[in-house]
């Protein structure tokens, strides 16, 4: 007879503490890479590589967080459809801005979209994006680490998803406190689509 109900393993991927408030701290145990795509890359794929070495990978990843955008409305939740690296830029070797090298994959990753829940596409890189910035990116919002955590999951076959709320952008962003002033109203919005996981 098939085993029911058998719980999954997510593992709940976040770039700082900053946005692991107290709703969020309620419902998991977050891996915390750090700032930006080199730091998420090498702590996703330690990880994942660690949990690998004893049987243990996770069912799914979950890249979660805040974001930025102009389009956007402050304080919304988007689970992410697609995530591009706004930062690769060969064109000089005659690749299209966005496309990695020699890669099997091209400039845009989708995500899987598990949930019943509004998408919006992301863009990663290492700046922080702001005021007349965002009219040069193809997406609707902007992080620093999805990508390179999709990137270290399909390298171990692990399913990832994305789960972002807006925390900034209409405007320029010129303080840490431009970005932080949503965070507890993110924790709280992110943990109710958290629940839906379920």
């Amino acid at each position: 007879m098939p085993v029911t109900n058998v719980p999954r393993r997510i593992a709940f991927v976040m770039a700082t503490r900053h946005e692991y408030g107290a709703q969020l701290q309620r419902r998991f145990d977050p891996l915390v890479t750090g700032v930006g795509p080199v730091e998420a890359a090498v702590a996703t794929a330690t990880m994942l590589a660690e949990a690998a070495a004893t049987g243990a990978l996770p069912d799914l990843v979950v890249s979660i967080g805040s974001a930025g955008s102009r389009t956007l409305p402050l304080g919304s939740v988007w689970q992410v459809a697609s995530v591009s690296w706004r930062d690769m830029n060969a064109s000089r070797i005659g690749f299209a801005k966005g496309v990695v090298p020699f890669a099997d994959f091209g400039a845009v990753l989708p995500l899987g979209t598990a949930l019943d829940w509004p998408t919006a596409r992301l863009s990663t890189g290492a700046d922080i994006v702001g005021g007349d910035d965002y009219a040069r990116i193809d997406a609707d919002m902007v992080d620093m680490e999805t990508y390179a955590v999709v990137r270290a999951c399909q390298r171990f076959g692990v399913p990832v998803m994305g789960l972002r709320g807006i925390s900034d952008g209409p405007g320029e962003l010129e303080a840490l406190g431009g970005w932080t002033a949503m965070l507890g109203v993110l924790d709280e919005k992110l943990a109710a689509v958290v629940d839906l996981l379920a």
